[in-house]
């Protein structure tokens, strides 16, 4: 699942306080609570941001924005009660976007979330990357593993028009029209298309992870999470 935020603080109150604040006003967020909790939390799901912060109970906030910026590139903002000038330079010196100062005010924090948010949004649907399969949609290349592999021009439409849609049960009557522009395409030809492009994407072609058949409907793009 794809959050807009996650929110890693150990002072448990304040940190489920603003996330539940965030979704009251429709910022999708997750929170967790330690370092450890950080890393579960991105083998199930992705954040479009991160709330972070410095002191941690089990390990550093520093160290932890060094760890996720070798896999991340989203915006990591931190949060903290410390005011040392050299907390800050550090912070934005590996990696981080900005620096909070805690306590914060939630209608102002929302405020700084949301702008960026929209300042990312640009450069995110422009393309799409879960760390294995890249695909750039301006460019109209697809990446597996950092190789670049080849789709013909109506394989990557088929392919992105899911990307676009993930999580969602896209029907083939909506892939004839949209993909297609033809209501009359037949399923033997979707059937083929779809074959093609897992078998340029797919570890398992045959026990896909990406393009879910849902039988007698359509498909979805499950993100590597069927």
């Amino acid at each position: 699942m794809t959050y807009d935020c996650l929110i890693i603080d150990d002072e448990k109150l304040l940190a489920d306080s603003t996330a539940e604040y965030f979704n009251l006003f429709g910022v999708k967020t997750a929170v967790v609570y330690s370092v450890a909790a950080c890393r579960d939390f991105f083998r199930e799901h992705t954040a479009r941001l991160l709330l972070l912060d410095i002191n941690l109970g089990d390990g550093s906030g520093f160290e932890l924005c060094k760890e996720l910026r070798g896999s991340l590139e989203i915006p990591i903002l931190f949060i903290s009660a410390r005011t040392s000038d050299d907390d800050q330079i550090i912070a934005l010196s590996i990696g981080g976007d900005d620096y909070i100062q805690k306590p914060y005010s939630l209608g102002v924090l929302l405020a700084k979330v949301r702008a960026v948010l929209k300042r990312c949004a640009g450069r995110e649907a422009a393309r799409y990357d879960n760390g294995r399969l890249a695909v750039d949609f301006s460019t109209r290349q697809v990446f597996v593993d950092g190789a670049l592999v080849k789709l013909t021009s109506l394989e990557f439409k088929l392919l992105a028009y899911l990307i676009q849609s993930e999580g969602r049960m896209v029907a083939k009557q909506e892939l004839f029209e949209k993909v297609w522009g033809d209501k009359f395409t037949g399923d033997g030809t979707l059937n083929v298309h779809i074959r093609k492009i897992r078998e340029a994407i797919e570890r398992e072609p045959g026990n896909p992870e990406y393009i879910i058949t849902v039988w007698g409907n359509g498909y979805r793009f499950a993100g590597g999470k069927s």
